[in-house]
């Protein structure tokens, strides 16, 4: 059965794009709130943060205790983010349920209470979860690796630092929620069984005469150092490493992308059966795609022991720099298999449909249907792949290690 995108602005600059799924009893929401960690001031890195979780504090009518109420009473299961861009708000329901569960959000995006008693408990959550980076090394040298990788202020961790949010008052939430929650520049992307005309009049009449206000670009900073190591008292060194790639948006997304899931994405991958199955060097070895609006990089782990370090860093860049002399038919093929099963998966999900569309929207002004990311995914070859390969091979490589002692890296 065709997919249909629909998508409607409206005059204050908020988008709404949806995706309709008849076959499915749910419906899913995000909503892209143009208030991401770019826009903190240098020394408030963590504000973005923390005005989140201030605004789940309570808004519109209902207190904290009562806003949690209401939207478990209408069984929304509920997720946040921050990105270098974005507060994201995202949530799943029955259908039946959607407009009431819109219009509660509509309070958290444009009533929110940001209660000053709350402002300790607040603070002390989102602390905690930054500590927790500290348990986690290979959370913690992956965020920095992308600090050092982007210029200021893109390669921001919206987890924050600890000294800036036991720095942020409640007049700087005020105004960062004041400021960047509103409409231009906002997408709310819906998928699930819904009925686009009325859903049309909801949005409006909840966000309609939200006003639109004007809010400067960030300045591009300076990167970080190539080279760096974190000293960590430990037995065990963490290894990032990260090198330039496309966009989302760049028409050779789909082969840079293709070139990263022959890397890393099942234990067939190159880095999985070199580096860990056949050598035995580290317990985990992946590499990812990292993609903001108009830059991107491909991020590269791995966690071993001390002593297996040096080794394991030396056999992960000898196999990204292997990747340029290209993928073979094999690989092409179990690359193409997975993908088309995350196809399917998205298929029957609601929620990763909602999100796929809002992001789509964000990245491309447009929504890859489902069809149209299949012909994409099966017009890849390994002559396209390689092309792409051997115009931008993997090079130039940005490394951090954590660990007690720093490793040596040839040019």
């Amino acid at each position: 059965m065709p997919q249909s995108i629909l998508s409607h602005e409206f005059p204050n600059g908020l988008v709404l794009v949806a995706e309709p799924m008849g076959s499915l009893e749910s419906a899913a929401f995000t909503f892209l709130v143009p208030a991401g960690c770019v826009h903190e001031p240098a020394d408030r890195n963590g504000l973005a943060a923390l005005a989140c979780e201030m605004a789940l504090r309570g808004c519109g009518s209902r207190d904290s205790r009562e806003f949690i109420q209401a939207l478990e009473n209408l069984g929304v299961q509920r997720g946040e983010s921050i990105s270098a861009m974005h507060s994201g708000f995202s949530g799943a329901t029955l259908a039946k349920n959607l407009p009431a569960t819109l219009e509660i959000y509509a309070d958290l995006l444009r009533r929110a209470h940001l209660p000053d008693d709350q402002l300790d408990a607040g603070r002390q959550t989102v602390i905690q979860e930054l500590r927790a980076i500290e348990d986690e090394p290979s959370h913690k040298v992956m965020l920095e690796l992308r600090r050092r990788y982007f210029p200021d202020p893109w390669g921001r961790p919206s987890e924050g630092n600890l000294e800036a949010l036991e720095a942020v008052t409640m007049g700087e939430i005020r105004n960062h929620y004041e400021r960047l929650f509103q409409p231009r520049g906002a997408i709310v992307g819906v998928a699930g069984r819904i009925e686009w005309e009325p859903l049309v009049d909801l949005v409006g009449r909840l966000f309609g005469d939200w006003r639109p206000r004007e809010v400067s670009p960030p300045v591009a900073g300076p990167r970080g150092p190539r080279r760096d190591h974190l000293h960590h008292d430990s037995n065990q060194t963490q290894i990032a490493i990260a090198y330039e790639s496309v966009p989302y948006r760049h028409p050779d997304y789909f082969q840079a992308s293709g070139a990263v899931g022959v890397l890393s994405g099942g234990m067939s991958s190159r880095l999985f059966s070199e580096v860990r199955e056949k050598r035995g060097l580290c317990y985990s070895v992946y590499a990812s795609y990292h993609t903001l609006r108009d830059q991107a990089c491909v991020l590269c782990y791995a966690g071993t022991t001390s002593q297996r370090a040096q080794e394991t860093l030396d056999v992960t860049l000898g196999e990204l720099r292997r990747l340029a002399a290209g993928v073979e038919p094999g690989e092409l093929a179990r690359l193409k298999t997975r993908v088309k099963s995350s196809l399917v998966m998205q298929q029957e999900s609601s929620s990763a449909r909602s999100s796929a569309v809002a992001r789509d929207w964000y990245h491309l002004g447009r929504v890859r249907t489902l069809d149209e990311v299949g012909q994409l995914v099966d017009a890849l070859t390994c002559e396209s792949i390689n092309s792409y390969l051997k115009r931008n091979p993997p090079r130039d490589f940005t490394i951090l290690t954590l660990g007690s002692l720093p490793l040596q890296v040839g040019d």
